[in-house]
């Protein structure tokens, strides 16, 4: 199996003519297909609905092409909810999941009419005093311990700073409804980036099953199951990609054994998708700029890590395809590099590709999500602009490239930076 880009050499050649590499290129086709993928894969559910996570991809443009397609939005931050706000989301399309939160934010959230998911037991007080108690509420759960399917342990909840135990959610659900909350939400988070068409409804019979118990022991009943993220995909390209209508399809299975009986039909169904919705839509071009022969074949781009970082700080693997040469031989080992004064600088490791000569164009997939969002400026390198490959084939500028005007912005207090 191989990865096949959504661009070609010939038409990267012609967008470099305008926009210089690095970029970030984002397909606006499959981003809208898989948006109504999953949106028909949950169409059983009469509330279901999709709340993309801002933070894996931070662009306006993205965030409109999404709320066409009925999406809202997943928000972590002040900024990431006024971005939320100019696009004009309104009440109701915004989550609100955050954690050690400062009170501004939770007053903007409350302002927007946010749904407010509380990372922690004592975040009760500290909104109430802050912005106060909404209607709708969600609470953040965390099992504690790992979280296994089968044998197979997939993430370790009890290492993890996020949500309340069950003791705690309980006494949350029973404090909030005593300070006037009507309406309550569920929210957890268990696994990042599960390739498995299990994960979800495993999720879901956990969360179900405390929604019943709930409701049983302190006869609160919840409207909202939010399943937040988790849902992956294929970095590499042995592995089969999730089948959302599958996904859906268990999902449901658990909802009639579990909610049903309990008399929770009518509780909505909400996900945080963020690497799922864009991850496999975005790439980031760059142009091999250097060869190196020492201890190893050494292919430097113009690309570096403040571009993409997964690879750097996680050792994730990227996919890479040289453009034009994609049924060549994958017969010549590199280290794919930028130029960050770290040594962990690289894309790729060891890696087989096709003979990579200087001006040799470089796809690096599945960077659409969690890819441009945690660039930085370090050694004062500026961030790329991106892309979007529109559905009729024309090219849109979604972000310009920083300049150097944009790293000196905060001294602009001073005379040492201005210009003249």
């Amino acid at each position: 199996m191989k990865k096949i880009p959504f661009v070609t050499k010939e038409q990267i050649e012609e967008i470099a003519k305008t926009y210089p590499t690095p970029f970030y290129i984002y397909n606006e086709k499959g981003i809208r297909e898989n948006a109504r993928k999953l949106k028909e894969a949950f169409s059983w559910n009469k509330g279901f609905r999709e709340y993309f996570a801002v933070k894996a991809t931070p662009n306006p443009f993205i965030l409109k092409i999404l709320q066409e397609e009925g999406c809202g939005v997943d928000c972590s931050s002040l900024t990431e909810l006024m971005m939320s706000e100019a696009c004009d989301f309104k009440a109701g399309d915004i989550m609100f999941s955050s954690n050690v939160t400062p009170a501004d934010e939770y007053k903007k959230a409350k302002e927007l009419g946010a749904y407010i998911n509380l990372d922690d037991i004592t975040h009760i007080e500290f909104l109430e005093k802050t912005a106060g108690i909404p209607e709708t509420i969600f609470c953040r759960y965390n099992p504690g311990g790992v979280f296994k399917m089968g044998t197979d342990i997939m993430d370790n909840p009890g290492d993890a700073k996020y949500g309340m135990t069950k003791e705690q959610l309980f006494r949350a659900f029973t404090k909030l409804k005593e300070l006037g909350a009507k309406k309550f939400g569920i929210h957890s988070f268990l696994a990042s980036n599960t390739v498995t068409n299990e994960y979800y409804p495993t999720l879901a019979g956990i969360l179900f099953e405390l929604a019943a118990e709930l409701k049983e022991k302190t006869g609160i009943s919840i409207s909202f199951i939010n399943l937040s993220g988790g849902v992956g995909v294929p970095y590499t390209p042995d592995k089969e990609p999730n089948d959302i209508a599958v996904i859906g399809k268990g999902v449901k299975e658990k909802f009639e054994s579990i909610m049903i009986p309990n008399g929770l039909e009518d509780a909505a169904i909400f996900t945080e998708l963020g690497r799922f919705m864009l991850a496999p839509y975005g790439g980031l071009v760059t142009q091999a700029i250097h060869e190196k022969h020492i201890y190893k074949e050494y292919i430097g781009v113009d690309a570096c890590a403040v571009n993409l970082m997964r690879p750097a700080m996680y050792g994730a693997y990227h996919h890479i395809t040289v453009l034009g040469k994609e049924d060549y031989a994958c017969d010549c080992k590199y280290d794919v590099t930028g130029s960050l004064c770290e040594n962990n600088d690289k894309f790729a490791v060891d890696r087989m590709l096709p003979q990579i000569e200087m001006g040799d164009y470089l796809f690096i997939h599945d960077a659409g999500a969690h890819g441009f969002a945690m660039g930085y400026n370090y050694n004062g390198k500026l961030k790329s602009a991106e892309l979007l490959l529109k559905e009729d084939g024309s090219i849109q500028m979604i972000r310009r490239a920083e300049t150097p005007d944009d790293y000196f912005a905060t001294f602009d207090f001073c005379e040492i930076f201005k210009k003249h």
